[in-house]
């Protein structure tokens, strides 16, 4: 990557490319008028793809990069590493953008050019009046099309209206790659998603479902059983969360775990927890429906439970010796023990462990419950409508189920009162 929006002139930037050949050269040049096509004929003599970037902004620019570079292979990707011609200016403010539209799986390694004729000094490049770096990225994003059609959440029949609620689909959102198109919700340092892409995701779907993206909390994914009471001191790791305060939207994940919302409609208590086979075997469904009866005086009888989409029996499998474990919550959890890698059913694995622990069976909403809200069907069999990582891999994406206690007619009325 040539870097022609910070003051470097082609000659400088990109002297040593030709000295080289077979390399895929993308030259940034932003909003300048800087005739670079005498340059551009000469790389195209010596490397094998010759690009130049000069479609509006820099953060476009490095979008469209972003985009030819996921191209690749993944397992290429990994062993590439992206090289960054720029000037001292350039590498400060390029490291910005990096933040912002990559993650960890790009390697960087930048290569600060000196200045050395009088065309190099200055930046050629125009940048948006008044915008930061984060605000030119963020506006551009926002301006991109939905891809995959619109945004689609399932809801439960079980969570009364007092909730805000609801399970995400993969459509609606800006996630361009394959796996991860369209509405990821999770960003890794693993995955090729980054955040500020993510982050518009979530903007998206809190237009879409009627709450505001920032009281976002998220539980932190750790395949165990802890809870976090909000409220209280934050925990080191918890797969669920718990809170009475309204307005704040509690998140779970899940790419075939279980994205499990609880709302207790008589106390406006809330939990929301991630359920993967460890979490399961671990009892975070029920360690949940616990931190609700112990913290907020809940009644067990009064606890509605939802259970989002997540992987089926048909098609998720343990190594033997993990899969006969949940033979002690249920044999039908294992219909074929005898295999060497047994199916295993983590839907029903709950639905029997919340019920032993004293939740109604009516009070559950999972694939037992066929209804016209059928919330928790099988994402790896449903390409088209969810994220899987038994299906696509380790570049997977990632669904959530999300819930929040809406705030009374009286806190509104309060709330306008103190402005």
């Amino acid at each position: 990557l040539v870097d022609l929006a910070h003051g470097g002139c082609p000659e400088c930037a990109g002297a040593s490319l030709l000295r080289e050949s077979g390399l895929c050269v993308f030259l940034l040049c932003g909003r300048n008028d800087r005739d670079i096509s005498g340059f551009s004929k000469a790389l195209q003599r010596s490397h094998s793809r010759v690009q130049v970037l000069d479609s509006g902004s820099i953060a476009e620019c490095l979008y469209c990069f972003k985009q030819a570079v996921d191209q690749l292979d993944l397992d290429l990707l990994e062993q590439t590493c992206i090289r960054v011609c720029t000037t001292a200016r350039g590498r400060e403010e390029l490291g910005q953008y990096q933040e912002l539209l990559f993650t960890s799986v790009y390697r960087f390694d930048y290569e600060v050019v000196q200045l050395t004729c009088t065309s190099c000094r200055g930046s050629t490049h125009l940048n948006p009046p008044g915008l930061t770096v984060q605000e030119e990225v963020y506006t551009f994003l926002q301006q991109l099309p939905a891809l995959k059609g619109d945004i689609r959440v399932l809801k439960s029949s079980l969570i009364p209206d007092c909730f805000g609620h609801g399970f995400t689909t993969r459509s609606g959102g800006v996630s361009c790659i394959p796996t991860l198109s369209s509405l990821n919700l999770f960003s890794s340092c693993k995955r090729r998603d980054p955040v500020a892409v993510v982050m518009e995701n979530k903007r998206r779907l809190a237009l879409h479902a009627g709450f505001h993206p920032l009281p976002l909390q998220s539980v932190k994914v750790n395949h165990a059983s802890d809870v976090w009471v909000l409220g209280q001191a934050e925990p080191d790791s918890y797969d669920s969360m718990v809170t009475n305060q309204s307005g704040l939207v509690l998140t779970a994940p899940g790419a075939d775990c279980m994205p499990i919302l609880f709302a207790d409609p008589v106390k406006r208590v809330i939990g929301a927890a991630h359920a993967g086979w460890k979490g399961t075997l671990m009892g975070v469904a029920m360690a949940t429906v616990n931190a609700m009866v112990a913290n907020f005086d809940c009644r067990m009888n009064d606890i509605l439970v939802a259970v989002g989409p997540a992987v089926g029996v048909c098609c998720f499998t343990l190594p033997r010796e993990q899969a006969l474990d949940f033979l002690s919550i249920h044999p039908d959890c294992v219909p074929d023990p005898e295999s060497p890698k047994p199916h295993v059913d983590i839907r029903l694995a709950n639905r029997v462990l919340l019920q032993n622990g004293g939740v109604l069976p009516e009070h559950i909403h999972d694939d037992s419950v066929k209804d016209q809200n059928w919330v928790s069907q099988c994402t790896s069999c449903h390409p088209d409508d969810f994220f899987s990582h038994v299906r696509d891999g380790l570049n997977f994406g990632t669904q959530v189920g999300f819930l929040w206690v809406k705030e009374t007619a009286k806190q509104t009325a309060a709330a306008v009162g103190q402005t």
